[in-house]
């Protein structure tokens, strides 16, 4: 039997790097004695730090202290919905996970993502002598609470959606799994974002200012927040990049000191998002140098600043600021020993200071990692994510030998299932993977269909690049500094040279090279094309690339856990130069893989598609998007994506031309899409046969995809956000007001409405009790009955809404419970909500949250009221007013 591996660290190593000593053999050192309260610790601890050693430890990258024993720690990990390093479980992106409406699988998966983390840090620990660096820390950037108030916004895919209950809930349950259920010590520390009031457009986030109504931020943007503070007890909060009436998010009055501090009692730490205290002098202006900057977000309640973007600091660039403003009397030591002490007794509650042998979250088995048990959670959870939109029938598929159709580039790729701010877990299971397992007897014949989103490229040959009259490419190599693509940091140049092609392999660099890590390799040459026309053309790389064309950037990559191709169509005329240029950064952490390829650009339905269409028996058409044309800040140059975001909400031309073309085979159309937003998908919903909205599902998203046209799941998923029939319904994108926006406000018909779903069975609501008549501060206990009345056994979303009396300020209804139920055929089960004095108020104009006097409706059933969806309503009356507190 194989031996398990333990995450126990050495008692040794431990002693060695974390200046733990009980309180017999450090008299007077209060902060390494483990029977003292967190707090009372690191505030001993801060006390025994020199002032230059406490501007270490502001930023991210906090140094090591070695006279004290303490280790380096880096602040910056990511989980979003999978630790983002390699060989870990990768769930679905959250806008799939707020699709599941099923908040106790949230928890089980928070559960398992700070599982791997704990492992994956002791790893790290082991390695780097007791320090951590990026992405190797206890303290994740996650989850997104912020509202996906419009689907133009390209980070909407981080959110759980639009709605503030349901964002909440979710919310509260992923940080309550994150940090565990241990009276002293937290398994990680979960960093709710981006506090708060922001979610676009990506372009002006640096420097823009939102004008926002008190009633808006309190009934919309900070509800999910409050929630993950005051019920879940996050450890930290990440303040974001743009301003909010007149005030930097990292440096904001209302959000940090009244609301967050002030109100809700927060005791942990807030960080700033990367770079967001150096946009509060170069971005927003808001104060007038760096230091007075940095002083201001300090002393308004950030603590740690995100500034470092690398594994090792060699300079003190990130903390000056801080040195400069103690050093001009901007700010105290007294104000840096608040964040330091804050930070510090993070730390402590994480236990690092500890003997590993009382903190239980280190005795974890290795072999969890990715494991079969998670794996499996990833596809229940996959699963629960899948949202059918249309089906005349054509699902369940019923017969497992027929000839299927498999189209679209998309069915064979990985990268699109795992979404953005993702691990890399040890193996993904694409769609036509999935197909070909689920459907073993059937022909199954695989066509990209059109060469949009397509990967497949080739090359570019070498004899086409040639510099100053010679042929092949000049490369310059030299060391890489803390930040790869600065031009101001570049040092000093190892080796020049001419070579006939790319090649980053450890046998072709040259003998000046070796022992340098991290390698910056430059190469710049003319590709001269035989041929003009219209090209596919980019990098294959793994690691941190990019590449201009023509003096023009085109594309970054730096993606360290798997390899990727990022090609961008450009115009290349035969016998023409064209000037190229990559940039690649060689290092010691991961294999080295870097190329120049190209390919024909055809926009046009190909040929072989249409023909496997004609001969199937049903064909799957997988399209979409990816969170290669919207995420954080990107550069995308393609017809209706801007900046990360998009203008348009449609389905991208190409791919509608596409499906158009496939239809017109007259054989059944089966459109499965990847989205991590709301697509107006018009023509689909008149023409296709059949809609699964499979989002960005995770790793075990093939099979989901695969199992849900079988019928081996049926499907119960729910839209998290309303799905418009186009921009032209929706207000401008930079108007933060919520009015005409979401289901709550949205006064036209959308082609889907949030909370929608279909099912393979049909669901029934009887026997709905509440009580008529209560005071504004009881609680409503409501029951109803769901019984499964068709002839297959699925989960039913059974979805509370209330309307609220005619006071200003109210929704027209709003999310206010849910609770997702499995049922066999013929069964019954009574379902029990109850309704909190915050879950029964609205906002009014003014921005008080009150429960109101007045008659409410209570709708239950799969679905908003007024949307044909099965459920039952109920009037009741409150018989007085209550004012809550923010």
């Amino acid at each position: 039997m194989k031996k398990v591996a333990c995450l126990c660290l050495a008692a040794s190593l431990f002693l060695a790097t974390s200046g733990f000593a009980t309180a017999q053999q450090k008299q007077g050192n209060i902060w390494q004695d483990t029977s003292q309260p967190a707090e009372k610790r690191a505030a001993d601890l801060v006390s025994h730090l020199t002032l230059d050693e406490k501007f270490t430890q502001l930023v991210n990258q906090s140094r090591p202290i070695p006279r004290l024993n303490i280790p380096g720690y880096d602040w910056w990990s990511e989980s979003l919905h999978g630790v983002a390093v390699s060989g870990i479980t990768e769930f679905p992106e959250p806008i799939g996970l707020g699709a599941t409406f099923d908040t106790e699988a949230i928890h089980q998966m928070a559960i398992v993502i700070s599982t791997e983390a704990r492992i994956k840090h002791a790893q790290a620990v082991r390695r780097n002598n007791g320090n951590s660096r990026i992405m190797e820390g206890l303290d994740f950037w996650a989850p997104n609470l912020n509202i996906f108030r419009d689907p133009r916004w390209g980070r909407g895919q981080e959110t759980y959606g639009e709605d503030p209950f349901l964002t909440a809930q979710m919310g509260v349950a992923f940080v309550r799994g994150m940090q565990g259920d241990d009276p002293r010590y937290a398994r990680v520390i979960a960093t709710p974002k981006h506090f708060a009031v922001h979610s676009g457009p990506e372009s002006t986030r640096h420097s823009a200012n939102v004008t926002i109504s008190k009633h808006d931020e309190l009934d919309t943007y900070l509800p999910a927040f409050r929630a993950a503070v005051v019920e879940g007890k996050a450890g930290s909060v990440m303040c974001a990049y743009n301003r909010i009436n007149g005030e930097p998010a990292c440096a904001n009055q209302f959000l940090l000191q009244d609301q967050l501090r002030g109100k809700w009692g927060f005791q942990g730490y807030v960080v700033s998002d990367c770079g967001a205290v150096i946009d509060i002098f170069a971005g927003h202006h808001f104060r007038a140098t760096q230091p007075e900057a940095t002083a201001i977000s300090l002393q308004r309640g950030m603590d740690n600043e995100c500034i470092d973007f690398t594994t090792l600091v060699t300079d003190n660039h990130d903390i000056q600021p801080y040195i400069d403003a103690v050093h001009k009397g901007l700010l105290k030591e007294s104000e840096l020993d608040i964040a330091l002490t804050r930070l510090f007794t993070a730390r402590m509650k994480l236990g690092v200071f500890d003997p590993p042998e009382m903190v239980a979250y280190n005795k974890i088995n290795e072999g969890l990692l990715n494991s079969p048990q998670h794996r499996a959670l990833a596809h229940k959870i996959a699963n629960e994510s899948m949202v059918l939109l249309k089906n005349d029938g054509t699902l369940p598929l019923k017969n497992n030998r027929a000839k299927i159709a498999v189209i679209g580039p998309l069915a064979e790729q990985t990268n699109v299932l795992l979404g953005n701010y993702n691990g890399t877990p040890t193996h993904t299971v694409s769609i036509l993977e999935g197909l070909k397992k689920e459907f073993p007897q059937a022909s199954i014949q695989f066509a990209e269909g059109t060469q949009f989103l397509s990967k497949r490229a080739e090359p570019i040959p070498a004899l086409l690049f040639h510099n100053d009259g010679k042929p092949g490419l000049k490369v310059t190599y030299s060391p890489l500094s803390f930040d790869w693509s600065s031009e101001k940091k570049q040092d000093r140049i190892l080796a020049t040279r001419f070579e006939p092609t790319i090649d980053v392999s450890e046998a072709a660099l040259p003998v000046e090279t070796r022992g340098v890590r991290p390698l910056r390799v430059r190469w710049e040459s003319m590709l001269t094309p035989t041929e003009s026309g219209d090209y596919y053309l980019g990098v294959r790389g793994l690691g941190y690339f990019r590449l201009s064309i023509g003096g023009r950037e085109v594309a970054t990559g730096y993606d360290t856990n798997g390899i990727e191709t990022k090609l961008v169509a450009t115009h290349l005329e035969k016998d023409k130069p064209v000037e190229i240029k990559a940039e690649y950064g060689i290092s010691a952490d991961h294999d080295s893989v870097m190329g120049l390829v190209w390919k024909k650009l055809d926009l046009q339905p190909q040929k072989d598609a249409l023909l496997a269409a004609k001969e199937a028996d049903v064909v799957v058409a997988v399209v979409g998007i990816t969170s290669e044309l919207e995420g954080e800040e990107m550069r995308v140059e393609v017809n209706g994506f801007q900046g990360g975001d998009r203008t348009s909400i449609n389905l991208p031309k190409p791919e509608q031309e596409l499906l158009e073309a496939l239809a017109a085979t007259g054989k059944p159309l089966i459109v499965v899409l990847t989205n991590g937003s709301a697509l107006a998908v018009p023509w689909a919903k008149e023409h296709a046969n059949a809609i699964l909205d499979a989002w960005y599902p995770g790793e075990e998203g093939g099979t989901a995809v695969a199992e849900t046209l079988s019928g081996k799941n049926n499907p119960a998923g729910r839209l998290p956000v309303t799905f418009y029939k186009s921009v032209d319904q929706l207000p401008p994108f930079e108007d933060y007001s919520m009015k005409g926006r979401t289901y709550r406000y949205f006064t036209g018909t959308p082609l889907y409405p949030f909370g929608y779903g279909l099912s393979y069975t049909s669901f029934h609501y009887s026997n709905l009790n509440l009580p008529a008549t209560l005071d504004a501060s009881s609680p409503v206990v409501a029951e109803v009955t769901v019984s499964n009345s068709g002839n297959v056994e699925g989960d039913e979303v059974a979805e509370i809404y209330l309307s609220f009396p005619k006071v200003d300020g109210a929704p027209l209804h709003a999310l206010r419970g849910f609770q997702r139920v499995h049922l066999t055929p013929g069964e019954s089960q009574r379902l029990h909500f109850v309704l909190t004095p915050r879950d029964l108020s609205m906002v009014t104009t003014a921005g008080n949250p009150v429960v109101a006097e007045g008659e409410y409706t209570l709708f239950v059933g799969g679905g908003q009221p007024d949307t044909g969806a099965a459920g039952l309503s109920q009037n009741f009356h409150i018989i007085s007013n209550l004012t809550l507190p923010e």
